[in-house]
């Protein structure tokens, strides 16, 4: 396994084969060889199927921004990616409005929609009156002081009501953690930030136009995102795909990985799998990076894949369900996307449940009804399967401790040659196109040292 001819037997080791390990892979020039504990690669970008039935490990939608990323994926896939405009929408208080809530809020009872509206005009005259006070601050050398948690970022640009009825609910549902644990500098590109203009508008049915970072995304003509996947591996040149093999430890002071036994030398380490699960397989680690270790901080997700006979009542790919007596967040229905992820006439959907513990009888008939009412099944009998799957690592949680622990356990790899990348590696929240970027950029910066 570890013959080869590059300078001193030493090739670049890639730890693991989701979107980053693969685009990784694709852009080095150094010889490679990547490992891989499952049988096949795509890490969470894969599709799985029954019955006829496909369904992505949760909601994949492509967005891409960068050109080149545009190009390749054209030259991958010519005339096979289909560009989608999309429907997301928020179910709350028994109604579905438009995504996102802040600058959508017609549809609302009137009593909530009034809430909403005072709170953010309450906000924006509060942040006038900090604004003028932090000019006169500015003048004597003072910062203004930034919201200490993502609470306090919600309440200063959202007030007391869309805080209320949606940021607040729906975030501690998705991270599992109550808001001002969380701090809000992971934000700025994913919570769109309406101004007090296009709320009021939004709140008499004269909204603006689609907001945020996923307004249109690309989904294969068939075979779910796994086919975006697979096509991306047809570009791995140059070095060696080892499935079903798992690292057993990760010597960082003679820049060996020991897999099944057999020390394989790296001059480079790419590592896209969990953090934690790095730096476990790192014996005699620092006490201060084992201790900033034990600080990160991630949330498991439990899913499920459902089967469905009919098309849902209601058109939308995904909503999103801040209130706590639904049992789930999000819900994505991908034969809306596309048809074909279903047998004919009938629907796949993945919902995402807001309970981290197994899922009960109780909770699956809870979302069932709960579907119903969302439009995405038209009756609970119209249910053909469910299948419960779980993802360990999910969501990581941006709390106090998160800059230092990372500064610090970044800065000790890539010292010593290992550079943590993706959306785990690096330990962060991103797409699918930040994972294929970052391994264009971590073979740059790997090409550029040996050359």
């Amino acid at each position: 396994m570890t013959t080869d001819a590059d300078i001193g037997g030493r090739r670049v080791v890639i730890l693991g084969g989701g979107l980053t390990g693969i685009s990784t892979a694709v852009h080095l020039r150094a010889p490679w060889v990547l490992f891989e504990r499952d049988e096949r690669l795509g890490g969470h970008a894969r599709t799985d199927g029954r019955d006829g039935y496909r369904f992505d490990k949760t909601g994949h939608w492509l967005h891409l921004r960068d050109p080149a990323v545009k190009q390749m994926v054209d030259e991958l896939l010519p005339g096979q990616m289909v560009p989608i405009a999309r429907r997301a929408r928020i179910f709350s208080h028994g109604v579905l409005t438009r995504y996102p809530f802040q600058a959508n809020l017609h549809g609302l009872p009137p009593e909530v929609i009034k809430e909403c509206l005072l709170g953010v005009i309450e906000a924006k005259v509060a942040a006038a009156a900090a604004g003028g006070a932090a000019s006169g601050a500015a003048a004597v050398g003072v910062a203004p002081e930034e919201p200490g948690n993502f609470e306090e970022y919600c309440l200063r640009h959202f007030g007391a009501g869309i805080s209320k009825h949606f940021m607040i609910p729906y975030n501690e549902k998705i991270w599992g953690v109550h808001p001002r644990e969380i701090t809000a500098a992971w934000c700025s590109r994913f919570v769109p930030l309406p101004n007090l203009e296009q709320v009021i508008a939004g709140a008499v049915g004269a909204g603006p136009p689609e907001m945020g970072y996923n307004q249109s995304f690309l989904y294969p003509k068939a075979g779910g995102i796994e086919t975006f996947t697979r096509a991306l591996q047809t570009r791995m040149v140059g070095g060696q795909v080892h499935t079903g093999s798992n690292p057993d430890v990760v010597d960082w002071r003679r820049r060996e990985v020991v897999v099944g036994g057999e020390r394989i030398p790296y001059r480079a380490l790419v590592a896209t799998i969990p953090l934690p699960e790095l730096l476990k397989r790192m014996p005699e680690l620092p006490p201060a990076i084992e201790s900033e270790a034990a600080r990160l901080r991630c949330t498991t997700l439990r899913y499920l894949n459902i089967g469905a006979r009919g098309k849902p009542r209601d058109d939308w790919h995904w909503i999103y369900v801040p209130e706590k007596r639904y049992p789930f967040y999000r819900v994505n229905v991908f034969s809306t996307a596309m048809s074909n992820m279903a047998p004919e006439g009938c629907s796949s959907i993945c919902v995402e449940m807001a309970d981290r513990g197994p899922v009960t009888e109780s909770s699956l008939r809870d979302t069932a009804a709960a579907l119903v009412a969302a439009g995405a099944l038209g009756d609970v009998g119209d249910l053909v399967f469910t299948d419960e799957k779980q993802i360990e690592y999910a969501y990581v949680v941006f709390d106090q401790h998160y800059y230092q622990a990372t500064r610090a356990i970044f800065g000790f790899l890539e010292d010593n040659g290992i550079y943590p990348r993706g959306r785990y590696g690096a330990w962060t929240y991103n797409a699918m196109e930040d994972c294929v970027l970052a391994g264009r950029e971590v073979a740059s910066l790997i090409d550029r040292a040996v050359a």
